[in-house]
């Protein structure tokens, strides 16, 4: 049975803490591949259009054959659910233990997800601990545990573990306001894309 991982996100832009946290993943659980799922129109956000974010995460991952892109938000009417992005990659990959990648904050709202307590069971999930907030490790796993005890409570079950990832402070807001005050941003993205960032003229006058 292959070991594949699900990378969702807004992507707004891909940067090189998104890239290192896929790498952490791809070894740490010996994954044959990592599907980069880009969200289509995602809540709460005003972000950049949907071909440009593909656009840039295709420069960005296109010398690694382990990661791919996937569109099946794209393909999809209506509101995007993330059980619905699994249930869909799963038809095209079968005979396969998922693993989804997820960062911490959003790792805590999983128990309200829509199906979110089905979804759990149905993936081993893969924490990036939310650096930019101070946590320690020590703190991060205890929240993971309190996401855990929550389902449990429910009579779900959930396999997690931390990503042992370095501290690095870098954000998508950060790089877009990087880009709305003239500042430099090279090293925080990879330079294929800065250069489209560039070309294209994103991020100069976008509001949060």
């Amino acid at each position: 049975m292959q070991q594949l991982a699900i990378f969702g996100g807004t992507f707004d832009p891909i940067h090189w803490g998104h890239l290192l946290i896929a790498e952490r993943a791809l070894h740490q659980v010996s994954l044959e591949k990592v599907i980069w799922v880009p969200s289509l129109n995602p809540p709460h956000k005003q972000a950049a259009l949907f071909e440009h974010r593909v656009g840039m995460l295709q420069l960005a991952i296109e010398d690694n054959p382990a990661f791919t892109v996937s569109l099946v938000e794209a393909n999809r009417s209506g509101t995007s659910y993330a059980i619905n992005t699994l249930m869909d990659l799963s038809a095209s990959y079968p005979n396969t233990h998922w693993y989804w990648i997820i960062g911490l904050d959003t790792f805590q709202t999983l128990p309200r997800w829509y199906r979110g307590h089905e979804l759990a069971q149905m993936c081993d999930w893969l924490i990036a601990p939310r650096l930019l907030g101070g946590e320690t490790i020590t703190q991060s796993k205890l929240i993971c545990k309190q996401v855990e005890q929550q389902l449990i409570e429910q009579s779900h079950t959930i396999g997690w573990q931390l990503l042992d990832i370095p501290l690095v402070g870098v954000s998508s807001s950060l790089i877009r306001k990087f880009c709305r005050e003239r500042q430099l941003i090279r090293y925080l993205v990879p330079e294929s894309v800065r250069s489209y960032i560039t070309n294209n003229n994103l991020y100069s006058n976008k509001s949060e």
